[in-house]
């Protein structure tokens, strides 16, 4: 028997939605938000009946009866860590992602929301998969140098996940038999080890750790960036705008376009030929980091995100990580497919399906 899951995946001004009959696409759109209309909603949440219309308005377009999916899957934002796996949108977790328990305000909010009204509207069950917030750190990750300052995990674990379950089923393998460093190379970078299905360490890619990005600032040095609040007079908020939107190559070359960034250092702006290899240097030390994490047993370097289209840092990680482990690129993401997949497994009972309680995997170490 094969499985009708319908999937949501809420961005800034446009939801992508999927219908998949098992593995197989039967419709999928990006339908489009009118960008001046969202910014009259206080809150994410407050989109959710313009949302729910305009997805409406494109499902009769397209001729797609909702009535025939066995499910709905949404993009879990706003909710506190969990381990990894697939979850029923139960009412402490829509509760959550409805006021954003995690202190994120992001579109993945919505996700859980929409799936839940489609839901109820024709008599099915919610779920997510694999959520933002998944956390599956080993402690010894979690310690930095200051005391009460832990390291939390925001990263692309929808994706990242399904990559490394998708790769070891190609190679015969089974995800927790495997160990993986897993990259989501885009807008945002995330880079993470895996041992034997569990995500056991990565960087917090919302709160500047990791490499630069297009949008995100990445790592950066404390006690310079101390000094330059302290010397421009920058606000906490216009730091933390770095970590998301406002630092990497939008700070150096006003641009988040990473074709345009290589156009550009093609035709000879020495600075944006060295922060495009700054961007490519760091995601291989990042790579590097995680080898050591995993003791040098690396079965592979998994590289999915909109970036890896582009050979030439495809190459540039092989020639500098290759030797860890064979380099296997995914270009583009799978999240469509990742909700889908999660759900199916569940239901065909090759996964127990996870309840959320609404108390963070971790709540510290107790001394």
């Amino acid at each position: 028997m094969s499985y009708k899951i319908f999937t949501i995946n809420p961005g800034s001004t446009s939801t992508k939605i999927a219908l998949f009959d098992g593995e197989k696409e039967l419709f999928s759109a990006n339908v489009r938000h009118e960008a001046d209309k969202l910014k009259t909603y206080a809150t994410v949440s407050d989109q959710l009946p313009y949302r729910e219309e305009t997805i409406m308005n494109e499902l009769a377009k397209a001729g797609i009866d909702l009535s025939e999916a066995d499910a709905f899957c949404g993009r879990g934002g706003g909710l506190l860590a969990v381990e990894g796996g697939t979850y029923s949108v139960n009412e402490t977790l829509l509760d959550h992602a409805t006021a954003g328990a995690n202190g994120v305000q992001h579109p993945a909010q919505l996700g859980p929301q929409l799936a839940k009204k489609f839901a109820d509207k024709y008599g099915k069950k919610a779920y997510v998969v694999n959520p933002p917030d998944t956390d599956e750190l080993q402690d010894v990750a979690r310690v930095t140098g200051i005391k009460g300052v832990y390291r939390n995990v925001h990263l692309h674990a929808l994706n990242l996940k399904e990559t490394a379950i998708r790769h070891a089923a190609s190679q015969g393998k089974k995800y927790e038999e495997q160990n993986y460093i897993v990259c989501h190379i885009g807008g945002g970078t995330s880079i993470s080890a895996h041992r034997q299905g569990l995500m056991v360490d990565g960087y917090d890619i919302v709160g500047g750790e990791g490499p630069m990005t297009p949008t995100r600032c990445g790592a950066v040095p404390m006690a310079e960036a101390v000094r330059y609040m302290d010397k421009t007079g920058k606000t906490v908020k216009e730091m933390l705008g770095f970590c998301m939107k406002n630092g990497g190559f939008v700070d150096h070359l006003g641009t988040s376009d990473a074709i345009e960034v290589t156009r550009m250092a093609a035709n000879g702006n020495q600075e944006a030929a060295l922060v495009w290899e700054a961007m490519i240097y760091q995601i291989n030390k990042a790579i590097g980091s995680m080898a050591s994490v995993l003791e040098g047993k690396v079965d592979g370097i998994l590289l999915g995100g909109g970036m890896v289209h582009n050979r030439d840092l495809v190459k540039a990680i092989e020639k500098t990580n290759g030797w860890i482990a064979p380099v296997y690129a995914y270009p583009g993401e799978f999240e469509m497919e990742a909700m889908a997949s999660g759900v199916i497994r569940v239901l065909e009972g090759k996964e127990a399906l996870k309840e959320y309680t609404g108390i963070p995997r971790w709540r510290g170490f107790g001394f």
